[in-house]
């Protein structure tokens, strides 16, 4: 019997039309120029008018980042587009902070103190936490907007009405209309709390690369990288959006954590690291099912097979060097709170206080308020069930959890009912 297929990504009527005249302009050979390093630094300086890109580690990242969207990506005309545009916007965005950093040298005194960095597999239940824990007045987030676009550093006065706020939502309104899928998987909107790997995009060491386009050799390049650069460019990045709207402690989320937390513990050594866990049964399929919406919006070839495959490469094996470097420094166990997402799934008030306790952090009643009001106003499933399942990559439960062995082990992963929602 024929195995289960995603139903193929939404593409709205100016996006089959633009695909359709550059496969026309493709065959007459006068189809976009092929992605190009120089092309595109020479780009950043005219549009930015600047010329230091700041410390040169970003160059092995962006050289191997275009080799695979040209080898692997089979970017259609609006996917060439978009990384055009992407790695443009990412370049001119490196030139405007080492600007800026140069011009106010005294960022490099800004203190970041005990950060908390909250980790995990995607779909772990890692947004809840993280938009709980920014409802603390104690704690300092990055919003989608001001990562977005940060230069210049947002201004405490102008924080809530910054014009950026709008123009980042247009940008956010126009992913929504391309895959429409992707709200009901991952929410997206400027003032939603960002991840860092918008943050070291511009390091060109990112998983948001991944998520976007298929770039399998760029990220198996990436997951044996040296990282320390790339936490030190987080640090100055921070320092730059707190120099004019101050806050408390920084609290912070990515998947791309999970793998290289030596290298996030050199660069912060008091930091508080709360790692989500959940039945790679039910994650893969559906951070499968998140790339397979977006990546469709690049491609015309984006095959849920080959995306599965991906997944059971990538996942594993930050787990494994997460796993490795945990055993390899007990001494920071303490920095360490592991729960798991039918945890927060039943009682995310509970899993709050636990880390709270944990970390001595102290936890208001006004804080609590808030915490108990959005969980009220933002219900499981707000914005549309999500459905997926293995069968619709090319998967079988046997597979998946072999390859996950030692992580379900290790941390007492439990197994979820069902296959996807």
């Amino acid at each position: 019997m024929q195995s289960p297929q995603p139903p193929p990504p939404h593409r709205p009527l100016p996006t089959r039309i633009l695909n359709a005249a550059g496969r026309a302009l493709a065959r007459s050979g006068l189809a976009l120029p092929r992605l190009d390093e120089e092309r595109l630094l020479a780009a950043a300086r005219r549009r930015a008018r600047l010329e230091d890109f700041g410390p040169e580690s970003f160059r092995p990242g962006l050289r191997r980042l275009i080799a695979s969207l040209e080898r692997d990506a089979a970017l259609n005309q609006v996917g060439r587009l978009f990384a055009q545009r992407q790695i443009l916007e990412l370049l001119t965005h490196r030139l405007r902070l080492a600007d800026h950093r140069a011009r106010h040298p005294e960022l490099a005194e800004e203190k970041i103190e005990r950060p908390l960095f909250i980790l995990g597999l995607p779909r772990t239940g890692t947004s809840l936490l993280h938009s709980l824990l920014a409802l603390d007045p104690g704690h300092r987030v990055a919003l989608s907007w001001e990562v977005d676009d940060p230069c210049p550093p947002p201004e405490a006065a102008t924080y809530a009405s910054d014009p950026r706020i709008a123009r980042s939502e247009r940008r956010f309104a126009q992913l929504r209309g391309l895959a429409p899928g992707v709200q009901a998987i991952h929410p997206v909107g400027a003032l939603l709390p960002q991840e860092c790997i918008v943050i070291t995009a511009c390091e060109f060491a990112s998983l948001r690369f991944e998520m976007c386009f298929d770039v399998s050799g760029y990220q198996d390049w990436l997951v044996e990288q040296d990282l320390r650069p790339c936490y030190a460019f987080h640090r100055r990045f921070l320092q730059h959006l707190q120099s004019r709207r101050p806050g408390g402690r920084w609290v912070l989320k990515s998947p791309g954590h999970l793998g290289p937390i030596e290298a996030l513990l050199g660069e912060y050594p008091d930091a508080l690291i709360v790692q989500m866990h959940r039945d790679p049964l039910q994650v893969i399929p559906s951070v499968a099912s998140l790339e397979y919406t977006l990546r469709g919006v690049a491609s015309d070839a984006v095959d849920p097979a080959a995306v599965g495959a991906q997944q059971l490469r990538l996942w594993p094996r930050l787990l494994e060097q997460g796993m490795d470097a945990r055993d390899r420094h007990p001494e920071h166990a303490h920095r360490f709170c592991d729960l798991h997402f039918q945890e927060i799934a039943a009682d995310p008030i509970g899993c709050v206080r636990r880390i709270y306790a944990q970390f001595e952090l102290e936890l208001s009643p006004q804080t609590l308020a808030r915490m108990q009001a959005h969980l009220a106003a933002h219900p499981r499933d707000e914005h549309g069930l999500h459905r997926y399942s293995l069968a619709m990559f090319g998967l079988d439960a046997e597979l998946v959890s072999r390859r996950f062995e030692r992580y379900r082990t290790r941390f007492r992963v439990a197994s979820e009912s069902g296959d996807g929602l």
